[in-house]
């Protein structure tokens, strides 16, 4: 027998995973439209690293040089400048930099779904692309009143980021935020 705690547990688990898949399908629409990335969001690297910026929105600034602090797609408030940290989602230290584990449960999801669809990547790297159910559902996330801000700022990554590569992307957040890499892995970056 299922108790309600256990109720409880799964349905803000199921309610965790929802609003990773939905950011997660917002920044890959936002990064595919962009001329500068082919149409694609190229490996996961890329996709982890740009997942940092949109989850610190007030450290972007500080990685991607064509974006400035006050672009007010960021929706940043005086509070996140002083504690730049202090995010909802926190991402762990990993080997090549912020990370999280949920990213494989996420675009599997999403391409079950029928969202995201697998694309070559460079390298033999995984890309994603948007399928135009995906594009359709993120033009709709990115209208309403409680997606427009993360849509807004994975248009103001995605337009900083173009022709960074992952590998391009991790180097700039460990060089522009070495005292925030400089943690053991596994640790959650607050």
């Amino acid at each position: 027998m299922t108790t309600a705690l256990e109720v409880a547990e799964l349905a803000l688990l199921r309610e965790d995973l929802a609003y990773h898949q939905a950011r997660v399908l917002l920044l890959v629409a936002a990064t595919a439209a962009e001329r500068e990335h082919n149409r694609k969001l190229d490996g996961l690297t890329k996709l982890a690293k740009l997942d940092f910026l949109l989850r610190y929105p007030a450290l972007a600034s500080v990685v991607l040089d064509p974006l400035d602090r006050h672009d007010p797609r960021l929706h940043l408030s005086d509070e996140d400048m002083l504690d730049p940290t202090a995010v909802e989602a926190p991402m762990t230290r990993y080997k090549y930099g912020p990370w999280d584990d949920r990213y494989y449960a996420i675009i599997g999801a999403l391409v079950g779904r029928g969202l995201l669809r697998y694309v070559r990547g460079r390298q033999g790297s995984v890309a994603l692309a948007p399928t135009v159910a995906g594009r359709k559902v993120a033009a709709e996330m990115a209208g309403s009143a409680e997606w427009s801000e993360i849509a807004d700022r994975s248009q103001a990554i995605a337009q900083a980021s173009g022709g960074l590569t992952g590998n391009a992307l991790k180097e700039l957040i460990y060089q522009r935020l070495a005292d925030l890499m400089d943690r053991p892995h596994r640790q959650v970056i607050r």
